[in-house]
């Protein structure tokens, strides 16, 4: 009896992977699925930072890093940026898209600008979202620079969700986390050397 539960155990898995199989389709390391592409292993959002604590400052950046594991599958193709709770005029958040940066590392040990191809901001959802042109390879530490017009009139904390996108035509969108800024009315502001 033992021998016929293992043996209808075995024939379940093995229908249960016959039918994923047409569905899972490997790209070089990346898993394709149902037509969508996606990491083998999603980046990581490592930090947040801004240079200009200081609620209402024109003059800040928002430093997004993530690192691109080397088993990543696919190059970073795309990051979005949410600002979560945007919703009243004093908490808002607006960019210029046109002074979006990104470099390889991290803001204090940078070792190369990257290319980027469109950057656009949705109002509505409050959402940048960056094209790198080329993708980012797999292994890299990357870093994006955000210039906000200013920054939010009240102080407190903010979270902004980052999603990464692999390279691909239908590529799926994996959530990172959140990065977190601190705004206040004092002038504790974050100095690069």
């Amino acid at each position: 009896m033992r021998f016929i539960s293992r043996s209808i155990a075995l024939m379940t898995v093995s229908l249960a992977i016959g039918t994923l199989a047409p569905l899972l389709v490997q790209r070089g390391q990346a898993v394709e699925l149902r037509g969508q592409v996606y990491f083998d292993h999603p980046p990581t959002l490592v930090n947040a930072v801004t240079t200009r604590r200081t609620t209402s400052s024109s003059s800040a950046t928002y430093y997004f890093t993530l690192a691109v594991p080397e088993d990543a599958g696919e190059p970073l193709q795309r990051v979005s940026i949410t600002q979560q709770d945007g919703s009243s005029f004093a908490q808002l958040v607006r960019y210029n898209t046109d002074k979006t940066r990104a470099f390889l590392g991290t803001p204090r040990n940078r070792s190369g600008e990257v290319t980027l191809g469109e950057t656009t901001f949705d109002a509505d959802s409050q959402t940048v979202s960056v094209e790198f042109d080329p993708p980012v390879l797999a292994g890299k530490t990357v870093t994006i620079g955000l210039r906000p017009v200013r920054n939010p009139q009240r102080d407190g904390i903010y979270l902004f969700g980052v999603t990464a996108y692999p390279a691909g035509e239908d590529a799926y969108g994996q959530f990172l986390g959140y990065g977190r800024l601190d705004f206040d009315r004092s002038d504790r502001d974050f100095m690069l050397p």
